[in-house]
């Protein structure tokens, strides 16, 4: 064979071994965090970019990443965003989210934008397409025309048409301090988007219209209420299902001093508040989910979902459960396949860190590696 054609052949060789070690590698001896359960000593095998096997030794000839001291687990989900630039996917993924959920935006942009599902460097867009909303409602005063609803009637044709735009969930707002949707009219669009098995989630503000949107048949909640707290009797009603809530305390908090100008001893009353009463949330069993609303009140899309966390931590959520708002509980309420877990036949979203969150949660914030599909992350 002439040199030139061996040099032809090493280098396609030596190709294909790069971009199979990319996403073919073994990860030993870490503490793996499965999205269910904390395993100690363990090793995981990505092949393809999926999970193909956990076990504690796993013999193979492909690349080995030591986890000795190192802390294993799921990509995550931050599931409240508004997101209209594809370098804001990319702000996520750099910080290990590697799914964000918008919850209301223009649907044009939204389409072109899930079109990074693939690239490595951008977390999966997943969206709701326009909120629904009355005539000058909370959502039309962003720049762009807004379709609105003005009577139960009107929500046949509004849910057709999110799900010919080929939206993921259903978002509804009811919030008062505009002209809003009354609770007839959200019903009806809960019971339209339930006929086509789509998600509805509701942005409320009173704690009544939590309670009533619940009764109506919503799947949850994106943000927590914020002006009086809920009875024992309703929070064990809402205990009683699948119903979750997304309490967003970080724009909750921050907003006090953002929007409503007051003081910071104003807003740390605020968010003692939202703690105390998210902790009622999860004490009755409900699922928190985490999410952070981005870009309100200056919160980027990336690491301020840690300050949500560290904040369901705070209020008294075990670690492991601070840690499943943000990994295996997003993937099961928003039937996201193949995600939030590290277990066998599920995507190799994962990320590494040099400390262990189970025993300071702060360590979310120490990232050692992101892989999304077994492949690096850029950072």
């Amino acid at each position: 064979m002439k040199p030139t054609k061996i040099f032809i052949v090493l280098v396609l060789l030596s190709t294909v071994t790069f971009l199979k070690a990319q996403d073919h590698f073994v990860v030993k001896n870490a503490t793996v965090f499965t999205g269910d359960e904390v395993i100690k000593k363990t090793s995981v095998l990505v092949e393809n970019g999926m999970i193909t096997k956990i076990k504690k030794r796993i013999k193979t000839d492909l690349p080995v990443i030591d986890g000795d001291g190192k802390f294993l687990m799921p990509g995550m989900t931050n599931t409240h965003v508004h997101a209209w630039m594809p370098a804001l996917l990319n702000e996520a993924a750099k910080a290990g989210v590697l799914n964000v959920l918008d919850m209301a935006g223009a649907e044009t942009f939204q389409q072109m934008m899930k079109n990074f599902k693939h690239s490595t460097n951008y977390a999966r867009y997943r969206v709701a397409g326009y909120a629904a909303t009355a005539p000058e409602g909370h959502g039309t005063q962003f720049g762009f025309p807004v379709p609105t609803l003005e009577k139960p009637e009107d929500a046949k044709q509004w849910v057709a048409d999110r799900v010919k735009a080929k939206v993921d969930h259903i978002k509804i707002i009811v919030e008062p301090w505009r002209a809003t949707l009354n609770h007839e009219t959200v019903a009806a669009i809960i019971k339209e988007a339930k006929s086509h098995d789509k998600k509805v989630v509701v942005h409320v503000s009173k704690m009544k219209d939590g309670y009533k949107v619940f009764r109506s048949g919503a799947d949850g909640l994106v943000h927590i209420w914020r002006d009086e707290k809920m009875s024992d009797g309703q929070i064990a009603e809402l205990a009683n299902g699948d119903f979750f809530v997304i309490p967003t305390i970080l724009v909750g908090y921050k907003a006090v001093t953002a929007m409503a100008k007051k003081t910071e001893e104003v807003a740390l009353k605020k968010l003692a508040w939202y703690k105390e009463e998210v902790k009622r949330l999860y004490d009755a069993g409900i699922p928190i989910l985490a999410g952070t609303d981005p870009p309100n009140a200056g919160i980027n899309m990336g690491t301020d979902l840690y300050k949500e966390i560290i904040f369901f931590s705070e209020a008294g959520i075990p670690n492991i459960d601070a840690l499943r708002s943000a990994t295996s509980l997003p993937a099961d309420k928003f039937e996201m396949d193949k995600l939030g877990y590290i277990k066998e036949g599920f995507i190799a979203d994962m990320i590494m860190l040099d400390g262990n969150p189970m025993k300071n949660i702060k360590d979310i914030e120490k990232i050692n590696t992101i892989w999304k599909a077994g492949k690096k992350v850029k950072r």
